[in-house]
């Protein structure tokens, strides 16, 4: 992984730097946040974690689902939600949350090469106060009566789309 470590997290490594990216709020199950990672190695897009995460980058389940191409991924660990929040700020990205409350499809969203892509916990979702800072609430619809997707499909899902409408932007 080329990791900022979550000390060093204002040096702003990224500064300037405008692609899609996928943060992951306080990530609960190590083998989907290891499968995301490997997404965003894939597809060329930067990882962002918002501790604290219920595991360590350690753990086997993890690493197991992130294979080999952990160490390709641009990995930014940020040490809390308002080291996060002041970071994205700075830099002046979008946030567009992920959730099962969202008011639209992300079908329907009109996405920017440079947003960021906020996915929450597998367990609780984000707090009401993480969901007040998006400027965008989506949703992918599902099946009436089922509760929710897999948090790895899901960013698939939206990064894809979002991936699809920005390729001609930068």
């Amino acid at each position: 992984m080329h990791e900022i470590g979550a000390d060093r997290c204002f040096i702003h490594p990224f500064s300037g730097y405008h692609r899609m990216q996928i943060a992951l709020f306080q990530p609960d199950i190590p083998p989907n946040t290891g499968t995301i990672l490997r997404l965003c190695a894939c597809l060329d897009v930067t990882a962002h974690i918002i501790e604290p995460a219920s595991f360590a980058v350690s753990d086997r389940a993890f690493r197991r689902a992130g294979m080999d191409y952990l160490d390709e991924v641009r990995l930014m660990r940020h040490n809390s939600w308002s080291k996060f929040e002041e970071w994205r700020q700075a830099e002046g990205f979008r946030l567009l949350l992920f959730t099962t409350r969202g008011a639209i499809s992300y079908l329907d969203f009109r996405y920017g090469a440079s947003d960021i892509l906020l996915f929450g916990r597998e367990s609780a979702g984000v707090p009401d106060m993480v969901a007040a800072a998006a400027e965008a609430r989506l949703k992918i619809p599902i099946k009436p009566g089922l509760r929710s997707l897999n948090v790895a499909i899901a960013a698939a899902m939206a990064v894809g789309e979002a991936l699809r409408q920005t390729r001609r932007q930068e």
